[in-house]
């Protein structure tokens, strides 16, 4: 098994930053992609970003330009560092990974953090 923890999220004023981190630790085999996701209140959970092993990354539209993940696959961690935030970027944020707990398995899992919470406000 694989266990996510975050850290970093608080409150910000808009215009503001924030870098958040994710550490995996456990029963890790093989982490192929990480990532973070948000949930406002009332609405779906969403993709922020993610990034694979190999260092391709993919992000939502809405936080292009702002947003910047990356992964250090020594340490199996992940960050986000958020800039420019606007108030729609409140939302709690979960990490996530995409991981092969034991060799034999040949599928992999999705493993959820409990979230940190990201407020943007005056």
């Amino acid at each position: 098994q694989v266990q996510l923890v975050e850290s970093g999220g608080g409150l910000v004023q808009p215009g503001g930053s924030l870098r958040l981190s994710c550490a995996a630790s456990g029963s890790i085999f093989r982490i192929n992609a990480m990532g973070w996701y948000r949930q406002a209140p009332g609405k779906e959970r969403e993709l922020v970003a993610t990034v694979n092993s190999g260092g391709s990354t993919n992000y939502a539209d809405s936080v292009l330009g702002r947003i910047t993940i990356s992964r250090d696959n020594a340490k199996n961690t992940v960050h986000l560092q958020m800039d420019r935030l606007k108030p729609e970027d409140t939302a709690v944020y979960y990490c996530n990974a995409d991981a092969v707990a034991r060799a034999g398995w040949s599928l992999s899992r999705n493993y959820w953090g409990q979230g940190t919470q990201v407020t943007v406000s005056s």
